[in-house]
């Protein structure tokens, strides 16, 4: 009998506890804290009125993230499922950064994506004055400009050791940035496209790029991508 193999089950039992325990109280905390916003958004969600649901604030980022993290969570499983068994290391990092990635950030591309009131009557407009929206910027919206990007900044570097800078994390951040900023000019959405709101994007991008810094990917784990292969068989 192997004991070792049965001495190290049970804190490995243990220990996914924990970590499912932990997860249940952390979605029950976010949950906790924009209860409010949901209780406004959720009604019109139910009921079907799609304007208040989908176009909103609460609606997009707030509800909709929520309600799809059971889904997102399913998907990081999957995916590291399946390198493990493909013998692949931090397969759990590699899928936890790819779901975190999509997950966190096309909420609000979706949100900066939505028409206004004059979309495609009203002449489409730009801003190329730097710092000059900024001073005019309320804190709210300050806040939502360091978020678009945050998710993309932070999961980044933990799947591309390419990516692991800040300098590229901010040259990505502005990239992305420019690319929803051209969006919103030419497809005339009533939206004033800022190079503030690319300063602003790409300084979120970069922050939560520094937060996430003990996890970055280096390049010597690179060959870790691959599977294992299989041991040669005795001569």
């Amino acid at each position: 009998m192997n004991h070792d193999a049965s001495l190290s089950a049970p804190p490995r039992r243990a220990r996914r506890i924990v970590l499912l325990s932990l997860a249940i109280l952390a979605i029950a905390s976010a949950a906790f804290v924009v209860r409010r916003p949901l209780m406004m958004s959720a009604p019109m969600c139910v009921a079907g009125r799609w304007h208040g649901c989908f176009d909103t604030f609460n609606g997009v980022v707030v509800l909709m993230t929520l309600v799809a993290l059971p889904l997102a969570a399913l998907v990081v499983w999957a995916l590291a499922r399946r390198r493990r068994a493909a013998g692949v290391t931090s397969a759990w990092r590699m899928s936890l950064a790819e779901v975190g990635m999509v997950h966190g950030t096309v909420p609000f591309i979706w949100m900066t994506m939505m028409p206004g009131s004059g979309a495609g009557t009203v002449p489409a407009r730009v801003s190329l004055v730097p710092l000059r929206d900024l001073v005019t910027m309320g804190t709210g919206q300050i806040v939502g400009n360091l978020l678009i990007f945050a998710a993309l900044g932070f999961f980044a570097p933990m799947r591309f050791a390419a990516l692991a800078s800040v300098p590229r994390i901010l040259a990505l951040g502005a990239g992305c940035s420019v690319l929803v900023e051209t969006a919103q000019y030419v497809l005339r959405l009533d939206r004033v496209s800022s190079v503030d709101d690319v300063l602003v994007n790409a300084t979120g991008a970069a922050l939560a790029a520094m937060a996430s810094r003990r996890w970055w990917r280096t390049t010597a784990e690179a060959p870790s991508d691959q599977p294992r292969p299989a041991p040669a068989p005795a001569g």
